[in-house]
């Protein structure tokens, strides 16, 4: 019989973090952290990563597992949940899954269709094309090799720009085809919790709020550190995230601070939209009114419910 995993989705600023933490309060949870920025060491205050107070209350499986030039992947992060799930059951306890990387989630579900493995000579390439001509012309080039990905991608996300290029070059099909591969079955059942606020001007001031608090708790002198201890580019990941990526070009001087807050508030809503996206063509699960003040009460019930239904099949 599958064991059950749940998993607590939603859009950045939805308060996952906080519904989880008191769900193990309640339940015998273990939290997995679905985040491809809190993977990171020495990026909290951006990522808002939980503070040392919270984690010693909820501890957190990976978070700061990699150093900020590191890369991590989709296939690592099933390869790290798939140990960690069965380490959590053989210590009687239910793993939760907490975060918003959809990615991260979608490969865990659906499993990973057979993409090529990165190929270094050809990023350098796409890379140098793209530093010439720039990213928006890479993005251009995906709209006639796959259309279909170049639809999904957003013409500022160089990364899965990059990648869906790649995986063309090396395939000569294109990525939209390839996800179609026949996805594996995995040994446990998901049960998924969705986080979606009705109200989307709820969530922006949160957003808004958040990045406000983020730059009066020091997130500028934290990216400074960053760049002086680590040779970091913006083809590395790590700056890739939300709010690092307009911090790291307001340093260079690429635009002033107005600019810089307006640009880092507007890539957070972009980002908490293509979450929502993700979540409203989810195959299954439980949608929750993540502004609804009872939310929390309706996840318990929908949780112990569940558990005694398994209970009883058992």
């Amino acid at each position: 019989m599958a064991k059950l995993v749940f998993c607590l989705m939603g859009p950045t600023a939805s308060g996952k973090t906080d519904i989880a933490c008191k769900l193990l309060q309640q339940f015998p949870f273990e939290i997995i952290s679905v985040d491809s920025a809190l993977i990171y060491r020495e990026m909290d205050i951006g990522t808002a990563k939980p503070d040392a107070q919270i984690l010693a209350k909820a501890p957190h499986h990976l978070l700061d597992i990699l150093n900020p030039p590191d890369h991590y992947s989709a296939a690592n992060f099933c390869d790290d949940v798939e140990k960690l799930c069965s380490e959590i059951y053989d210590r009687g306890n239910i793993p939760l899954l907490v975060g918003g990387t959809m990615m991260y989630f979608r490969a865990l579900q659906q499993g990973l269709s057979a993409l090529p493995q990165a190929d270094d000579a050809i990023r350098k390439t796409l890379s140098a094309q793209a530093q010439e001509h720039g990213w928006a012309y890479m993005h251009e080039l995906l709209k006639k090799v796959d259309p279909v990905s170049a639809q999904r991608i957003h013409a500022h996300d160089t990364q899965r720009i990059q990648r869906a290029l790649e995986v063309y070059a090396i395939t000569t099909k294109p990525l939209s085809e390839c996800l179609k591969a026949e996805m594996h079955a995995s040994d446990y059942q998901f049960i998924n919790l969705m986080l979606m606020p009705e109200n989307r001007q709820w969530l922006h001031e949160r957003i808004a709020t958040r990045f406000t608090h983020m730059l009066d708790a020091g997130f500028l002198d934290e990216v400074r550190q960053l760049l002086d201890k680590w040779s970091l580019t913006l083809d590395c990941p790590a700056l890739r995230s939300v709010g690092y990526r307009q911090a790291f070009l307001y340093l260079r001087g690429e635009y002033d601070y107005p600019t810089f807050c307006a640009k880092g508030i507007a890539a957070t809503r972009q980002l908490a939209k293509r979450q929502l996206t993700w979540l409203r063509h989810w195959p299954e699960g439980f949608t929750c009114v993540a502004e609804n003040p009872g939310v929390f009460g309706e996840i318990i019930v929908i949780i112990k419910k569940i558990l005694d239904n398994k209970r009883k099949i058992s």
